[in-house]
């Protein structure tokens, strides 16, 4: 079973994500791409920290290069908006990346990028799967030659993608405020394909978790939130450093550490970014966000006479509309935005150097932003569980959300929102079940005034039958 989900096609190495599998979505892949460019089809290929992404983006290279299509190949490990960057400079057709981002290192992955930088659209993925559904009906022979014989012939290139997307971070972000601060900085690339990059702008940043180590060490899956922060959290109080930051496995997603160890969460870094863009920058556009982020946006936006437009969970929805209008920022719950300042990418480097200058030129801590929150908009407190499921109950859980439940335990439910999954709003608090589209389990998204409630809403969500 190959299927695409809201972050592109992943599976368990060796069970789903195979050779086999691979190349046939390869193929797939090259024959969307003869069909948009006939004459001079190119694609650039990059890939993650993971067992195997290496040779898996070899191979993936090779069949493109069969198929005669011009491949650009990174010379080594890359974050996956490094990728989404080069695919806007190089003018390519499309681009790849393999990985599988948070997911457990079990797991591998295949991203496809649009070549505007950003996430390839929903339009393009079907292209794709329409292509596969073919292939997977009667698989042809696959009789591409060696890897070395594309290289000779110069259909596959090599090369590093670092340099330019480095440059084009400088002339973005304000570094000589940043370094003039003299931040005392920690960051763990969680084992992932951030390793190194920001002390390339940003020297003297301490890591941790940055050697390569396809399984993770001691993290049970690259997502930079807890219990995976745990040991950040630890460090950044016990070193009396002023910020902890972590990018997952391919760098495009956020987590922060504020200096007293809270974990700043994703629904905090989008409104902070957003009150700067907006207030303090002077970005005008609309602001996007998946089903799943905070209602604070939602006040922000109607204070603020700002069109506001939600789509369901899934980048690809959000850079659909950063390349077609005008927005400010978009995001999702799961640690991943984009800007009008930067390519239509989710990218934690970029968010995080942003951070970084906003502490500097505004002369506050993180904590001071994040508790400037609550006196504006009051407390939103949120938490999310996903809950490993068998079909049986995956299918038990949703058929009781169909069923529109008048009350979450002693809440009354005030609407519903289908847009992706089943929403229940009650007062001053809100609660989401919606079953992944990469892995075997249900997630479930809660926010209220303060912990308790929230904790009772997944626990009343969780108890759906």
């Amino acid at each position: 079973m190959i299927k695409f989900g809201t972050d592109g096609w992943r599976g368990l190495i060796a069970r789903d994500f195979t050779y086999e599998n691979l190349q046939s979505v390869a193929l797939a892949t090259a024959k969307y791409v003869k069909s948009i460019n006939k004459e001079n089809p190119s694609v650039v290929i990059g890939y993650d920290t993971r067992f195997l992404s290496k040779e898996f983006a070899q191979e993936v290279a090779q069949v493109l290069a069969w198929q005669n299509i011009t491949v650009h190949l990174t010379n080594s490990f890359c974050s996956t908006p490094q990728l989404s960057f080069q695919a806007k400079q190089k003018i390519v057709d499309l681009g790849v990346v393999i990985t599988a981002s948070h997911n457990p290192p079990l797991y591998n992955g295949f991203k496809l990028k649009a070549n505007f930088g950003g996430p390839a659209t929903p339009e393009q993925i079907a292209c794709v799967e329409k292509e596969l559904k073919k292939i997977l009906q009667r698989r042809p022979k696959f009789n591409f030659k060696p890897f070395e014989f594309y290289l000779n012939t110069n259909r596959i290139r090599f090369f590093d993608a670092e340099p330019s997307y480095l440059r084009h971070i400088k002339k973005k972000i304000d570094i000589a405020a940043i370094l003039d601060a003299k931040f005392k900085i920690l960051y763990d690339p969680m084992y992932g394909a951030g390793m190194n990059s920001l002390n390339s702008i940003i020297p003297n940043i301490e890591q941790i978790h940055s050697d390569f180590n396809p399984s993770f060490g001691d993290i049970d899956h690259p997502e930079p939130m807890p219990p995976q922060l745990d040991t950040l959290q630890k460090k950044v109080v016990e070193g009396k450093f002023d910020i902890g930051i972590a990018t997952d496995g391919d760098a495009d997603r956020l987590g922060l550490i504020d200096n007293e160890g809270n974990f700043v969460d994703s629904h905090k870094i989008f409104i902070i970014l957003l009150k700067y863009i907006f207030n303090e920058k002077k970005k005008r556009g609309i602001v996007a966000k998946t089903v799943s982020l905070t209602s604070m946006v939602d006040k922000f936006c109607e204070k603020n006479k700002i069109e506001l437009e939600e789509t369901a969970v899934g980048f690809k929805h959000i850079a659909k509309l950063m390349n077609e209008k005008k927005v400010i920022i978009g995001g999702e719950e799961s640690g991943g935005l984009g800007t009008i300042l930067h390519i239509p990418e989710r990218d934690g480097m970029f968010n995080a150097l942003l951070i970084l200058e906003i502490m500097a030129k505004q002369g506050k801590t993180l904590k001071q932003l994040s508790d400037e929150l609550d006196e504006e908009f009051g407390p939103h407190r949120f938490l999310r569980r996903d809950k490993n499921v068998t079909q049986q109950q995956k299918s038990a859980i949703l058929n009781a959300c169909q069923k529109n439940p008048t009350k979450i335990g002693r809440y009354e439910v005030k609407s519903t929102n289908h847009k992706d999954g089943y929403k229940f709003f009650v007062d001053n608090g809100w609660l989401l079940i919606r079953p992944s589209g990469t892995e075997p389990l249900i997630r479930f998204y809660a926010e209220a005034e303060n912990i308790n409630k929230v904790n009772e809403l997944l626990d009343e969500g969780m108890k759906l039958k």
